[in-house]
């Protein structure tokens, strides 16, 4: 018997055993996103016993102990350890705080991250994904250091100002684009759900990229499918509302009848409103312009992948309302993307993508006098939308000028659109050969359609004439063809020998042209037709108007050559150098400077590398780097070096006066490249394997500045057709300093955060300008008033440029003894006498402000407990100002409420000037409409819930998120007017979806940045 007792108790304790083990299965996923993993370790701890996921993240493991630890590592991910208790287990890993062996993009190739010697900022898609962004650009504000990002609009599809590391010239400073390597100018035409990735080179590495890559090259890598992967769908919606973040304060009826009774009373005239007992509050023109906007937003793509050939499909669509006209401003786009990446051979892999987009956008007038908003802030609060007889209430006789008027109106005889139609299809192949060697050529193409139709009916819109009044229809349709090419082709050698050097050779040339044709320019007038509003939106019936085609198929074509070189070396990984030589040619340039010679080089040093910090607990990697270079810039209108018969002129033959062509825009055979010298001097840090910190100074000087100077008169510049040259006249210095840190924090199995922190200062200084006044003048301030704006040595460029107030006149005796100030009377702002000359005239006009910011900041936050996620997303803008310019005070024209604040005698008011219909130099541009355009906004805030893929059985869900959204909830700033993230600009001549500097920050009623609220969904299958 007791030698059965052992026998029953290993028996038992066996039974015990095999009950408590498990066949154990699952998903591993990615947290960010919820795609699968392939190629995870999963180990059993403190054994030998182990597995990977396959293509799909699925995993299974048999025998597994109950209890036992099962250990989840993969590259780039945190190791995660889960204790089984069940048979089925799926686990999201978080991406690893230690991404110094993360891939980056740089120029024709791709570098780990630890050994690039450049400023270079990357942005996730996990980024994009939460900010839900409608255009690309809005992902980039706050979220790099030295990316400063400004609205010309709020309205749906309108452009944003782009500017990396400051403002280099008075013209175009955009940064190259390139989407997959195929260069675009519209971020409009990317729907920012294809995005995998987006990097930003802001020094003098980006110079591989030789000409237009002078103010920086954004790097766009769409997403694409995995070899040897199953079908994988991806669905992503959300839909919500939008509406104006701000009204701005103005008198009501009242208010207003009063204060145009004291303006009056102030200058002897008789009052126009005998009664005001009976207005009460009238209305508030605001808030029968600003309504409640809709937008949507759907997306879907699919991606396969085989033995040698992976492919992604995605399309989407995304439609979106105005907060001013509804539909009248709507903007909707349609894309469809495929990429398909194969390998033909074992060294011979082919890449090729196709990607279309639609648009469509119909806008009213806006940023501009007599803009919709401009007229519902200067329209009078006693007059009622529509008299007696459902006709829109007309401008009175006077006291309103002559682009004042009803803007419901307006609004609901505006009618316009533009279409663009767009394909950029690439095809590229690589050969390896030999050892080390390999041979790529791409070919990209773009081509575009741009549609604008408008039509203009028999209106009038006041009591006397307007601007706006239509004694006859008109209806225009106007098309033009854009398209460019690209052929790249380059050779790469690279080779480790003794496992520490570490060689990369780059030998390639790009050749480019881009041409555009008039393909439609047709006008008709003074037709009966029907519905025109809906012909225009539907757009196929335009025949039957039977327009005058005045097409002139002119052809404007631009050419590039380049050859290009670059040596990368790298000792044991501690070492680094990269050379870049670069040879453009530019037709835009004569012969005798149609070609440049543009070298850069970086370096850089892995110390962290070295034997004294190798076994350091604090210091994880520390990397110093350094980069200057040389970047051509040949960013002006085509043919600038010769002189062209397309302007206008008028001749007399037999007595009789001829229109004929003259001369166009003058010329200038001298002109050559703009060139800029950026320097910069960087470290990377991380610290306690926690905290990851970039710490940058840069300096920017662009030499040669090709600018349009001030020029006589008498040379003919204002002739039709006609304009100013170009030349090179001028520098300009940006320099600053770039700080981010990022720091996240596993407090537990379920709860994770991280948090990033960026900022970057900025002074931008004008060096030099020759011309013939040392300065170049833009933007507009009132009505017939000097510019206001100027480019001149020594100060930002587009600095404001007015008269200084100090304060306002109390006493007759004030103004007797001040300077002589034309129509000055008590109660009226008092002008410095800067030159002391005993006068005030145009000479004591003076720095009065800057439209560019002297620090901008980002920060967000990132926390998520089990299957909650919450982000939240703020940037400030400081130390800028911006130009209130949306008053056109006139004796009848409404006013802001501050106005209640006027001087009424002495003592009264010592910054508000009285109201009076007399003449006075109230009105004159001074620092008196100059505020402080400093803010902070609360950008995005948003909350998800991701459900358990293995509540969804076979269904085939391995991911489904709902999230709450919410964009542009709070803005803290002392500047009145509708947003001060707005920028506005003048457009370039060669381009208007390009604002030129010289004339930034002028507010004539801001369409303001909405704020949105949104529900939405992702589903991966």
């Amino acid at each position: 018997m007791r030698k059965l007792i052992p026998l029953i108790v290993f028996s038992l304790f066996s039974v015990i055993t095999f009950s408590q083990t498990l066949n154990v299965s699952g998903i591993v996923t990615q947290a960010s996103s919820g795609e699968t993993l392939p190629g995870v370790s999963v180990v059993v701890k403190n054994t030998a016993r182990g597995t990977e996921t396959d293509f799909d993240g699925k995993y299974s493991l048999s025998n597994i102990s109950n209890g036992a630890t099962l250990i989840f590592s993969a590259i780039g991910s945190e190791t995660k350890e889960v204790v089984v208790t069940s048979s089925r287990i799926n686990v999201a890993l978080q991406e690893s705080a230690e991404q110094l062996d993360e891939v980056v993009v740089i120029g024709y190739g791709t570098q780990r991250k630890k050994e690039v010697t450049g400023a270079i900022a990357v942005v996730s898609s996990e980024s994009i994904e939460k900010l839900k962004p409608v255009r690309v650009e809005q992902a980039l504000q706050g979220q790099v250091a030295g990316v400063n990002i400004t609205s010309t609009s709020g309205s749906p599809g309108a452009t944003s100002n782009i500017r990396i590391r400051g403002v280099s010239t008075n013209g175009n400073s955009n940064p190259l684009i390139l989407v997959d390597g195929n260069r675009i100018e519209d971020l409009s035409t990317i729907n920012p759900s294809d995005i995998e990735s987006i990097n930003v080179l802001k020094d003098a590495t980006a110079g591989i990229y030789g000409v237009q890559a002078a103010n920086g090259v954004i790097l766009i890598t769409t997403k694409s499918g995995r070899k040897k992967s199953d079908y994988k769908i991806s669905f992503n919606s959300y839909s919500g509302i939008q509406k104006t973040s701000r009204e701005i304060p103005m008198l009501n009826a009242t208010e207003y009848a009063l204060l145009a009774n004291e303006a009056h009373a102030a200058n002897g005239a008789a009052l126009p409103f005998l009664n005001v007992s009976n207005l009460g509050k009238g209305t508030d023109w605001q808030d029968q312009v600003f309504q409640t906007a809709v937008m949507s937003s759907a997306d879907i793509s699919v991606s396969k992948g085989t033995e040698n050939v992976a492919y992604n499909f995605s399309a989407s669509y995304l439609d979106q309302d105005g907060i001013v006209g509804l539909d009248k401003s709507n903007f909707n786009r349609l894309t469809a993307k495929l990429n398909v990446n194969a390998d033909i051979l074992d060294n011979l892999k082919l890449t090729s993508s196709v990607i279309y987009t639609n648009t469509h956008n119909k806008g009213l007038p806006e940023n501009v006098l007599g803009s919709v908003l401009f007229n519902a802030l200067n329209f009078a609060p006693n007059l009622t939308p529509t008299d007696g007889s459902g006709n829109y209430t007309l401008t009175p006789a006077s006291g309103f000028g002559q682009e004042v008027i009803n803007p419901l109106a307006q609004m609901a005889t505006t009618f316009n659109k533009t279409t663009v139609h767009k394909i950029a299809p690439t095809l590229g192949l690589t050969y390896s050969f030999l050892d080390g060697f390999s041979a790529s050529a791409k070919m990209q193409y773009n081509y575009a359609t741009v549609n604008s139709r408008s039509y203009f009916g028999i209106n009038e819109f006041g009591v006397s004439s307007t601007v706006f009044d239509r004694l006859n229809n008109s209806l225009t349709n106007f098309e033009q063809g854009y398209e460019d090419y690209i052929f790249d082709a380059y050779v790469k050698y690279e080779k480790k020998f003794n496992d520490v050097h570490d060689v990369k050779v780059l030998l390639g040339t790009s050749v480019s042209k881009a041409q555009t044709h008039n393909i439609a320019n047709q006008q008709g007038f003074d037709f009966i037709k029907g519905n025109l509003n809906s012909d225009i939106n539907g757009g196929d019936r335009f025949e039957d108007y039977n327009l005058i085609n005045n097409t002139v198929d002119v052809v404007d074509g631009d050419r590039l050559l380049s050859y290009f070189s670059r040596l990368q070396y790298g000792y044991d990984g501690k070492y680094l150098i990269s050379a870049v030589l670069r040879r453009d040619g530019s037709s835009k340039f004569g012969p005798v400077n149609k070609f440049g010679f543009f070298p850069s080089a970086s370096i850089g040093w892995v110390v962290s590398k070295e034997s004294f910090l190798e076994d350091s607990d604090v210091i994880n990697f520390l990397k110093l780097r350094a980069s200057y270079g040389i970047i051509g810039n040949d960013r002006i209108p085509a043919f600038a070096f010769t002189s062209l018969l397309n302007g206008q002129g008028q001749y007399v033959f037999d007595d009789e006066i001829v229109t004929g062509v003259a001369a166009g825009v003058l010329s200038n055979p001298e002109v050559r490249w703009e060139k800029q010298k950026p320097l910069d001097i960087g470290l990377d840090i991380t610290l306690f394997d926690k905290f990851e910190i970039t710490v940058d100074y840069f300096k920017k000087t662009t030499e040669d500045l090709l600018v349009n100077p001030q020029v006589s008169g008498i040379l003919g510049v204002s002739a039709p057709g006609s304009g100013l040259p170009v030349v090179n006249a001028g520098t300009v210095e940006n320099k600053g300093f770039e700080f981010s840190i990022g720091y996240k924090q596993k407090i537990s199995e379920d709860f994770n955060f991280g948090i990033n922190y960026n900022f970057t200062t900025l002074d931008n200084k004008v060096l030099l300008v020759n011309g013939e006044n040392s300065f170049v003048e833009g933007g507009s301030f009132g009505v017939g008033q000097e510019a206001p704006s100027r480019m001149e040595a020594g100060f930002p460029i587009g600095y404001f440029y007015g008269y200084q107030t100090n304060g306002v006149f109390q006493t007759q005796a004030e103004v007797d003894a001040h300077s002589t100030q034309t129509n000055a009377n008590p109660g009226d702002l008092r002008f410095v006498d800067t030159n002391e000359d005993g006068k005030i005239d145009l000479d004591d006009r003076t720095y009065i402000g800057d439209p560019i910011a002297d620090l901008n900041m980002g920060l967000n936050l990132t926390l998520n407990y089990k299957n909650l996620d919450f982000s939240a997303y703020a940037f400030a803008s400081l130390g800028n100002e911006i130009v209130r310019n949306y008053e056109r005070n006139l004796t009848l024209t409404n006013r802001p409420v501050w106005y209640l604040d006027r001087w009424t005698g002495p003592g009264t008011s010592n910054t508000s000037p009285r109201v009076t219909t007399g003449a006075n130099g109230n009105t004159l541009f001074s620092d008196f409409y100059v505020e402080d355009g400093s803010f902070v906004r609360l950008q995005n805030v948003q909350v998800g819930y991701s459900f358990d893929p293995s509540k969804f059985g076979k269904s085939g869900i391995d991911k489904l998120r709902l999230y709450i959204s919410a964009n542009n909830l709070v803005t803290l700033t002392k500047y009145r007017g509708y947003d001060p993230a707005a920028s506005g600009g003048v457009p370039t001549p060669e381009n208007p979806n390009v604002s030129s500097p010289i004339g930034a920050g002028i507010d004539q009623g801001f369409y303001p940045t909405p704020k949105t609220f949104l529900f939405g969904l992702n589903v991966n299958f």
